[in-house]
């Protein structure tokens, strides 16, 4: 970590607009958010570049928001829903506070490593893509722990994925995924789920509006605490992907409040005022 730049993003608020903001949705997660935070400041202070991170909370009922508070850093938000809502939701709600360039959104239990952001960022700052999100089922993709029932669920939601859909992504759910803001503006704003298959419609209108979406290979730690079951979140992923399409047929995805970024229009300067 750049000693000098951690500590003037603790102590000193942005005043340009932030290279990158990092969205983290949390549910009751007061034993691993701290070493997660303390792994995305480490991985973005290295960059030199301003960023904002936001948690967004989910409804947590332990001390996961009083243990990110008392830290008092000037660039670390809370966002604070009263009731348990969704990942969706919180993510969306992150989303559409965000202020920065390019969007991140990452899990709270850093399944993914944050560093693998490297592996991502640089593909949307050429400006040939729209998104880029982190695949852990592509062959070349470094996973670590993950137990057979997770693997032989993750295929079987690949497949009601490719002919549910259509996507031509192996892996929707990874909790790992970068946009520029106005692509995650604009679809942040016609998300209608709140719940696990968010990413789903996340993709889904992506694919509508024709944004270029790359899917890359990360590395992934199945990390212990998963409250993922099979039968009850196959389930889910049907009913949701039926949503989906009765959401499209009544035109509830028809509205387009922000336009495609402009390609021309690129962000090329940042840093403290």
């Amino acid at each position: 970590m750049a000693p000098l730049c951690y500590a003037r993003w603790k102590t000193e608020p942005l005043t340009t607009t932030p290279y990158i903001s990092v969205i983290v949705p949390c549910f009751n997660e007061q034993e691993r958010i701290l070493p997660t935070i303390g792994a995305i400041i480490a991985c973005f202070c290295a960059l030199g570049r301003p960023w904002e991170l936001i948690i967004s909370d989910d409804g947590s009922t332990d001390d996961t928001v009083g243990l990110i508070e008392a830290l008092h850093f000037a660039n670390l938000s809370v966002l604070r829903t009263p009731t348990n809502c969704g990942k969706g939701n919180a993510v969306r709600q992150g989303i559409l506070a965000a202020r920065g360039d390019f969007i991140l959104f990452a899990d709270a239990d850093n399944s993914t490593p944050i560093e693998q952001i490297h592996q991502l960022l640089p593909l949307l700052e050429t400006g040939a893509y729209d998104l880029a999100i982190g695949s852990r089922a592509t062959t070349a993709a470094d996973t670590q722990h993950r137990n057979l029932i997770r693997r032989m669920m993750s295929a079987t939601l690949r497949t009601i994925v490719h002919y549910g859909l259509q996507l031509e992504v192996h892996d929707s759910q990874c909790g790992f995924k970068v946009f520029h803001q106005s692509v995650a503006k604009h679809l942040a704003q016609l998300q209608t789920m709140p719940g696990f298959a968010f990413d789903l419609e996340l993709l889904f209108l992506a694919k509508k509006y024709h944004y270029q979406t790359i899917e890359i290979p990360v590395e992934w730690i199945d990390a212990p605490g998963s409250t993922v079951h099979p039968i009850r979140d196959t389930y889910r992923f049907v009913r949701d992907i039926l949503t989906i399409h009765v959401n499209n047929l009544r035109g509830r995805y028809a509205k387009s409040p922000l336009k495609a970024r402009d390609r021309d229009n690129l962000p090329t300067k940042h840093g403290y005022a």
